[in-house]
């Protein structure tokens, strides 16, 4: 087991010490992965920044996902709109939402600057654990179309099949723990408090883009 979150992300930068010295952006998905990636830059020498992403949620299945959205807009439709018959008239207000949502998390975050650019660059994305991937798997999506040099996905747990599809979608995987038995990621931490905004706000502010001298 991982005493915390910072514990495991020691040991993350551990198997990603070959970037150290490459200046790699490292995003942190919210609000545990954040934490994470604040260690993680700190022993890589990288900068920190968010990768928003938000469910699509069903119709009367709030924690149901039919897709994702990123906060340039893009969307990702699992083939459950189909199935659930879900209309179009919905899904527009459901992307209007989430939208809206994602951009007031960017301008409490980081107010002083926008999103860093992945182009060209190698790219750490960040989460304390997965359960279905869903989450790493949208983030993975809207990170790549900004063409960064190289994609990589890093979390302390998760299960086999959740990792399988994530691997379809980054260049490198780099996964610490995965249990034959899983149930859910707070499992692997003795210590998993909840992380609240305050925190990752001052993480970004500590770690976010260099400035230019």
């Amino acid at each position: 087991m991982f005493k915390n979150r910072t514990h495991a992300a020691e040991c993350l930068a551990g198997d990603l010490k070959r970037y150290a010295g490459q200046n790699p952006l490292i995003l942190g998905i919210p609000r545990g992965g954040v934490v994470m990636a604040g260690v993680i830059a700190g022993a890589l020498g990288g900068e920190v920044d968010v990768v928003l992403v938000h469910k699509l949620r069903a119709p009367g299945q709030p924690e149901f996902a039919i897709g994702s959205i990123d906060e340039s807009g893009n969307v990702y439709l699992s083939g459950a709109v189909e199935q659930l018959g879900v209309r179009e008239s919905y899904l527009q207000r459901e992307r209007e939402f989430q939208m809206e949502s994602l951009r007031r998390r960017r301008a409490q975050y980081t107010p002083v600057h926008p999103p860093v650019s992945p182009a060209g660059r190698i790219v750490v994305v960040v989460d304390d654990g997965l359960a279905t991937g869903a989450t790493m798997m949208a983030a993975l999506r809207s990170v790549r179309r900004q063409k960064p040099a190289k994609l990589i996905a890093a979390t302390a747990v998760a299960p086999e099949d959740a990792l399988e599809n994530v691997r379809q979608l980054a260049d490198e995987v780099v996964c610490l723990e995965v249990p034959d038995r899983f149930f859910a990621v707070g499992q692997a931490f003795e210590d998993f408090d909840q992380v609240e905004d305050d925190e990752v706000i001052e993480i970004l502010k500590r770690c976010g883009p260099k400035k230019a001298t």
